[in-house]
């Protein structure tokens, strides 16, 4: 199948987002491009995009990026789950 090209042109603030953007994931602006547009358009149009492999770089420089709980918040939220799966009922034993 043959790929199909396209030239346009965005406002400056768009492009300098998609600039961003591409800068961030360390990917080509083409990419951005063309992932953006599979997500905008609907799946049975366009067929599944494979989801872009992450190398061990990216993720690492990405988790650096990411909020991250303090001790305290981490303990509530260990709590709060703790909670909720003692309060919630054994299922029934579809063996019974």
């Amino acid at each position: 199948m043959k790929d199909s090209h396209l030239t346009l042109r965005l406002p400056e603030a768009l492009g300098d987002a998609l600039d961003a953007r591409a800068a961030e994931d360390r990917v080509p602006k083409s990419q951005v491009v063309r992932e953006a547009v599979v997500r905008y358009l609907a799946p049975e149009r366009v067929g599944r995009a494979e989801p872009r492999q992450v190398t061990a770089r990216e993720l690492a420089a990405r988790w650096q990026t990411l909020p991250h709980l303090t001790p305290e918040d981490a303990a509530a939220f260990a709590d709060d789950i703790a909670r909720t799966g003692d309060a919630m009922p054994l299922p029934e034993s579809p063996w019974a």
